[in-house]
């Protein structure tokens, strides 16, 4: 098993990122949480965890080795493959999938593209004892400081574009992250501004 990828990055896409090890490029798929704190040029080290499949060989990059461990142990409940529990960790962080679990929030659940009402009942059945213990205080997604317009624009950046498309896709999320409580996601504003990049091109 290859058990993280360090060197220089070599490309930033919307879900993945390459990572050159030893003259070998590692193509990683990542949440947006993870792709935002990667820039182009820059040494990174990547958690990864391989996914064998018959027609295919999938390497999976994480901030961290706990990120990881959740992506693995989620993928041991029934029906939850490698992209849904991507999904999960790209909406929440590890601690408040722990914290969703542990109290039975099936709303928490709910909001992962892909996840239903019903498979939320099944997943927090069979989940319960597999995730452990929420580690940090309280806290619902991926709590962001303030400067998430900041963060958010590096991200872009980072990706390719120029800094006048960055600085309109930022405009464009702001009424999103200023509408919700608490602090917003940087990963979900980082989707709904490629979205908007891609409807302007």
């Amino acid at each position: 098993m290859i058990a993280f990828v360090s060197g220089p990055v070599a490309a930033v896409a919307p879900d993945s990122a390459v990572v050159e090890v030893g003259g070998v490029g590692f193509a990683v798929q990542c949440t947006p949480n993870t792709l935002s704190g990667l820039r182009v040029g820059r040494q990174a080290k990547l958690a990864t965890s391989l996914v064998v499949r018959e027609d295919s060989l999938t390497l999976y990059g994480f901030a961290d080795d706990d990120e990881r461990q959740v992506f693995e142990l989620l993928q041991t409940a029934s029906g939850v493959g490698p992209r849904l529990a991507q999904s999960m960790l790209a909406v929440h962080s590890p601690d408040a999938l722990r914290r969703a679990v542990a109290t039975g929030d099936e709303k928490a659940l709910v909001a992962v593209p892909g996840i239903g009402k019903k498979g939320a009942q099944k997943l927090l059945l069979e989940l319960k004892d597999r995730l452990g213990e929420p580690i940090g205080a309280p806290a619902v997604g991926r709590p962001v400081t303030s400067g998430w317009r900041d963060q958010l624009h590096a991200a872009l950046i980072g990706l390719g574009y120029a800094t006048r498309e960055a600085d309109d896709a930022v405009a464009a999320v702001a009424p999103q992250a200023e509408g919700v409580e608490g602090a917003p996601q940087v990963g979900v504003l980082l989707k709904a501004a490629l979205q908007t990049l891609n409807r302007a091109r």
